[in-house]
């Protein structure tokens, strides 16, 4: 571990490409705090910014583990960049949600099923997708099922899941990010729509 912190970050995205999780780690470790500063900077909600952060570490694991990475000596420019973007993206998203206006003509603010009741179809669709995951999540390996259920389920965070299951922060984003693949390949397979 000490000889790893001696690295560049280069060398340390190097060494984890080619399957050396504690370069990973001395990756986090050495950017995490300032990282997770920019993003609650932004957001100024300590959840928010706990979520982000995570997602920001699952996409750049994606990309490395599938030698996308291209940003050669930018490393700390690049990780900021793609919390940023997933920071914006979340803002849009939810401006987007916030932004219907009842002073427009063309809704009809009493006819919206988004704030009607639910009626009996609407369960049954929503119970059997609810069922349709359950047996999926059933079908994974037993660490990506655990790691699925500690998320979802139980609204651990990545942190809480690594100390849990006495792994790496790493290990559980990447037993996640498997987990995930590995369901989208059972939903094909079954010819169950999931939007993961």
């Amino acid at each position: 571990m000490q000889k790893l912190t001696r690295l560049s970050d280069e060398h340390l995205i190097a060494a984890y490409a080619k399957g050396n999780n504690l370069a990973f780690d001395t990756l986090l470790h050495r950017h995490k705090d300032k990282l997770f500063s920019y993003i609650l900077h932004i957001v100024k909600s300590p959840e928010l910014a706990d979520d982000i952060f995570q997602e920001t570490f699952v996409k750049i694991i994606s990309t490395i583990q599938q030698g996308r990475y291209s940003e050669a000596g930018k490393f700390a420019a690049w990780m900021t960049r793609i919390a940023r973007n997933i920071i914006i993206d979340y803002f849009r998203q939810n401006k987007a949600q916030a932004l219907v206006s009842i002073d427009n003509e063309e809704i009809d603010v009493l006819n919206r099923k988004d704030l009607a009741d639910n009626n009996i179809e609407d369960f049954l669709v929503e119970s059997q997708i609810l069922e349709d995951v359950r047996d999926l999540v059933r079908e994974l390996p037993e660490s990506q099922r655990e790691v699925i259920e500690m998320r979802f389920y139980r609204n651990m965070s990545f942190k809480e899941i690594a100390e849990t299951t006495n792994v790496s922060i790493n290990t559980a984003l990447g037993r996640m990010r498997y987990a995930l693949l590995h369901l989208r390949k059972l939903a094909k397979e079954k010819n169950i729509a999931l939007t993961l």
